[in-house]
């Protein structure tokens, strides 16, 4: 942990969605390892939020942007020349890209190019994280997916990432080449393709985790479950996050060889149907009742399972933390946060803690 710390320290880094979820925490992480943060996200859409619990906006260059503006953008990086880039704003949730596909698509799809294109035309940036999901596989039933398994979207939000993982493929293959590198350009870039994700400080809606803590803690009611059979990949938000800096730490010491696709999921044990993982939940807060409402309306695929030996081998990243663990994290940072703790100490006792089993 010393040497990653130590080698993101005064580091320039841009952030895309940093005022989600998943780009609060990497955010707080660099922070506290002294990086210097850019963030271009929408507002936050939930209330509460983690951005704003973490006093994240104080700490860095922050910008309310959107990335389907090119020409905003594009002048933020102009003017801020970051070295690094991890790009996860998206729009993120199967269910809202059924109800509006077409902004999905410009934000994911477009988005994503825009950032790609301001990189190409900084020519200052370094190392591009750009984060998928691992929803953009064809869906084969039981299987264990592979980087190199074919992408295929059935929804929009699949469909989308499928059109970003496209693009990101067309830059490397067009304009980051790593056989060109140092030659034409100075640019790596990779897409991370990361399972579900669980931990303290997520209120977006239709996510099972916020659903559990609303039904639980503000006694919103009984959680609805739609696709109770449905396997997912579960891990804790620290996962991933700490595979898209081990990424970036490669790209910019100049290891091409680590340019293209990677997965990020948790060990075969940590595979739980959602009807599993929701009384397993319910049993550790002893407390809590679901139903079952089915909605035909909106495909969601029942297997999704990732290998992870490409990272493990190669990467030297591997998951830290069982299910249990994952849990048990999750709902003390919701525990304290309803009970009026102080939740920045909380996230920061969890960083460390994370980093040292590292």
């Amino acid at each position: 942990m010393e040497n990653l710390q130590k080698f993101f320290k005064n580091k320039k880094i841009l952030i895309t969605g940093h005022t989600g979820f998943k780009g609060s925490w990497l955010t707080k992480i660099l922070l506290n390892w002294d990086a210097k943060i850019i963030g271009i996200a929408l507002r936050p859409n939930t209330i509460p939020n983690l951005f704003g619990l973490l006093n994240i906006k104080r700490n860095i260059k922050n910008y309310f942007v959107d990335i389907r503006n090119f020409k905003k953008v594009n002048e933020i990086l102009l003017k801020e020349k970051p070295e690094i880039v991890f790009h996860l704003a998206a729009q993120p949730l199967v269910r809202d890209s059924y109800d509006d596909p077409l902004y999905t698509f410009e934000t994911n799809v477009i988005g994503t190019a825009n950032v790609l294109e301001a990189i190409r035309k900084t020519r200052k940036v370094r190392a591009a994280v750009m984060i998928t999901t691992d929803k953009v596989y064809e869906d084969k039933g039981n299987h264990c997916y592979k980087e190199d398994d074919k992408l295929m979207g059935y929804d929009p939000y699949s469909a989308s990432k499928v059109g970003a993982e496209m693009v990101i493929d067309s830059y490397i293959k067009s304009f980051f080449n790593p056989k060109d590198y140092q030659k034409k350009h100075t640019t790596l870039v990779v897409s991370a393709r990361s399972g579900n994700v669980i931990g303290g400080g997520d209120w977006q809606k239709d996510r099972l985790m916020p659903d559990i803590i609303r039904a639980v803690f503000e006694k919103k009611g009984e959680v609805i479950i739609r696709n109770p059979i449905s396997i997912r990949p579960w891990q804790y938000v620290l996962e991933p996050l700490y595979g898209y800096m081990l990424l970036a730490k490669k790209l910019y010491e100049g290891k091409k060889e680590f340019s293209g696709a990677w997965n990020f999921g948790p060990e075969e044990r940590n595979y739980l149907t959602v009807k599993e993982i929701v009384e397993k939940t319910f049993k550790m807060l002893k407390i809590g009742s679901y139903i079952i409402k089915r909605d035909p309306t909106k495909h969601e695929v029942d297997f999704l399972r990732l290998d992870i030996s490409k990272a493990k081998k190669i990467l030297g990243w591997k998951p830290t933390f069982d299910l249990d663990q994952s849990l048990k994290l999750t709902l003390d940072w919701y525990k304290s946060f309803y009970n009026g703790e102080d939740v920045i100490k909380i996230a920061n006792q969890q960083i460390r803690l994370f980093f040292d089993k590292v």
